[in-house]
């Protein structure tokens, strides 16, 4: 019983011993970037070519995208003839009545953001494309847009840049 004892003792140690001294890291950063070929992005302004503008949205689009490719990858981002190239403008800013209360007036309204995007990839170009992204949100028609529309059209950006992310460089 007590050779059990000290045998169980020690293979509980042993163990142990293996579990601490072991350790598995990996990283995954999301992209598929071969940074051997491709080593800087560029990133055009993307003008407000929609009907309805709101000014500061065009720099808090761009500040969003730079953010997004200098943070997840290790290009360097330049103003223009990088490896990668995104261009674009964002063509849709509207709202729209979504839900009617009990009282006949809007309950919900919908906010939308629709960019589209020109994507170059100069050392794959069948990787090249054009495409709209958009993004809705809704918020309650009691309030004025201008209280809520810098939260409302960060959140509908950073979806954007995340679908363009994912399009560009992360080929999900």
């Amino acid at each position: 019983m007590k050779k059990t004892n000290i045998i169980v003792g020690l293979c509980a140690l042993v163990l142990m011993a293996v579990a601490t001294a072991c350790s598995i890291s990996y990283g995954f950063n999301g992209t598929s970037i071969d940074y051997s070929k491709v080593k800087t992005v560029s990133l055009d302004k993307f003008p407000i070519r929609a009907n309805y503008v709101w000014s500061p949205m065009e720099s808090m689009f761009y500040n969003s995208l730079v953010d997004a490719f200098s943070q997840k990858t290790k290009l360097s981002v330049q103003k223009r003839n990088g490896d990668l190239q995104l261009a674009g403008e964002i063509v849709e800013y509207s709202q729209t009545n979504k839900s009617i209360a009990a009282d006949g007036f809007s309950a919900q309204t919908q906010l939308k953001i629709t960019v589209n995007v020109r994507f170059v990839n100069t050392k794959k170009h069948d990787e090249d494309f054009e495409q709209r992204f958009s993004a809705t949100t809704n918020y309650d028609s009691s309030q004025q847009l201008a209280s809520v529309q810098e939260e409302l059209v960060q959140e509908m950006i950073d979806d954007i840049v995340d679908q363009i992310f994912n399009a560009t460089v992360a080929n999900w």
